[in-house]
């Protein structure tokens, strides 16, 4: 135990991401992957920059941004990695805006903890119910197309699998006071989704959610697990690393103006 047998590159374990956390549509743009999920998150309305795109750089920036602009939305980039430097200099002399670092984390999922502390029990679930959703989305309305991205890695063929964690109190309303998604693919674990009511922080919820979706995937064969997190998130990135998280690579993205 303790991992895979070889740590995968950052174009690996991206193209593996990618297929835990999918838009609506996607397409090929020689090694890059376009993708589109009605605007609902960068990660699955970006195109992933990994590897070549077949032609010369500027060419492909050109063809990533009508791919979006056919679809009315907004032309992204996200560039992983030392790989992605040639590409990320193609689309800022092309005027596009960078955003904030993202750390790529990984840890064994037998380094994470299985006991917690928490006022109640994780509740699992293959799908999110409407009492989930509420739980992720505090603000109103869930976005247009964000179930779908939420629940499309169950269509998937080599078939991944979903667990929709929440915690919720008895006596607590209709909504969970802690929601996350996990989503297991290839023996690992990818962890999103993460939303803890504001008056129910630091409680031990995060990581009640992370012991119950390393548990769930521990069963099915799970060896490592991965999440993402904001470089600025100082609270969750100290959470994860007292887990044994460790940073695998960072993440940006680039935006047309």
């Amino acid at each position: 135990m303790g991992g895979p047998p070889t740590s995968p590159s950052v174009a690996d374990l991206e193209r593996l991401a990618a297929r835990g956390w999918r838009g609506t549509e996607q397409d090929e743009l020689g090694d890059w992957l376009l993708r589109s999920g009605h605007g609902f998150t960068g990660r699955a309305n970006s195109v992933l920059v990994v590897g070549v795109p077949g032609r010369s750089l500027p060419t492909a920036v050109d063809a990533v941004a009508r791919w979006y602009d056919a679809r009315g939305l907004t032309p992204r980039a996200m560039l992983p990695g030392e790989q992605a430097q040639a590409a990320d200099s193609a689309f800022t002399a092309a005027g596009w805006e960078r955003g904030a670092d993202v750390l790529f984390l990984t840890a064994p999922v037998d380094a994470q903890p299985t006991t917690t502390t928490a006022e109640a029990p994780v509740d699992l679930r293959p799908a999110p119910d409407p009492a989930w959703l509420a739980g992720y989305h505090r603000d109103g309305a869930l976005p247009h197309g964000a179930l779908d991205v939420l629940t499309n890695a169950t269509d998937l063929a080599f078939a991944t699998d979903l667990a929709f964690a929440s915690v919720r109190l008895p006596g607590g309303g209709s909504a969970p006071v802690a929601v996350a998604r996990g989503v297991l693919v290839d023996g690992w674990l990818g962890v999103s989704a993460v939303a803890v009511a504001a008056g129910h922080r630091r409680r031990g919820l995060a990581t009640a959610l992370m012991a119950a979706l390393t548990g769930w995937s521990a069963q099915r064969g799970a060896q490592s697990v991965y999440l993402q997190v904001t470089a600025d998130n100082t609270a969750a990135r100290a959470l994860y690393r007292r887990s044994g998280f460790v940073e695998h690579h960072r993440y940006h993205y680039r935006t047309r103006p």
